[in-house]
């Protein structure tokens, strides 16, 4: 059973009413960019834990994670209320599957999230690995309104230095906002719509595809990468679809 250890709070982002991210000190064995550990709180003799994945490259003195305050949960809400100098549990050790290492290498590198699910793929971007391996990378972020669309200079300087090599594809499924596409990210590779935005086919030749959001999400975005003539990556089989549910 992995150990925890205290951290401390340095810094508290407030993207929204509802959304923010923890900058936390602690002690943790390395980790790859992708993947998640635990948070928890003390509340009386209970121990509130929840699995959250690193915004941050493991290269950071940091670790960062970013959430969203779900009103009447048992631990998000206490987070939220968190300043600099508050301490927290974290588990040390990092565990997940959606990491670099897992996929087999390709020429386009999608990255398909919806709402706080971006963040392990911000990591795998800021960590320079993936530049370094695919000619092409494509990051989508789906979220409900336009707001929620978090982490703008981040992505800004991204862009800035990749350049064309990054296509960043915002989608906002409750309201037009400028720059995003409308509607889910499965409709749109169903339609066509997204590979027309960014300039590039889905091809089992060429693609690895990482998807990371809620199960809904996660489930109907493989029906239509399957559609489109991709497979799954296992170990044992590999292919061009690897994703994670994101609770």
């Amino acid at each position: 059973m992995a150990a925890w250890v205290e951290g401390r709070v340095i810094e508290r982002i407030r993207w929204t009413d509802t959304l923010f991210s923890l900058r936390v000190e602690a002690d943790l064995a390395p980790y790859q960019a992708g993947q998640f550990t635990k948070l928890a709180l003390e509340q009386g003799d209970r121990r509130i834990q929840r699995a959250y994945s690193f915004v941050n490259p493991p290269s950071t003195p940091y670790h960062e994670f970013y959430l969203v305050e779900i009103p009447g949960g048992e631990l998000t809400p206490s987070l939220g209320t968190l300043q600099p100098g508050d301490t927290l549990l974290v588990q040390s050790q990092a565990t997940g599957f959606l990491t670099l290492s897992e996929i087999p290498p390709g020429r386009d590198l999608w990255l398909l999230s919806t709402g706080t699910a971006i963040g392990p793929f911000l990591s795998i971007l800021a960590a320079g690995e993936a530049e370094q391996g695919f000619d092409n990378l494509i990051l989508v972020h789906g979220v409900r309104r336009g707001e929620e669309l978090s982490y703008q200079p981040l992505i800004a300087e991204l862009q800035a230095r990749l350049g064309s090599r990054l296509h960043y594809v915002p989608f906002v499924s409750r309201e037009p906002w400028p720059g995003a596409m409308a509607g889910r990210i499965p409709a749109a590779i169903d339609e066509g719509a997204l590979q027309a935005r960014v300039g590039l086919a889905f091809s089992p030749k060429h693609s690895q595809v990482m998807i990371c959001g809620n199960p809904e999400m996660v489930k109907a975005t493989q029906l239509a990468l399957i559609a489109q003539g991709l497979t799954k990556n296992l170990r044992r089989t590999p292919g061009q679809i690897s994703s994670e549910n994101y609770w």
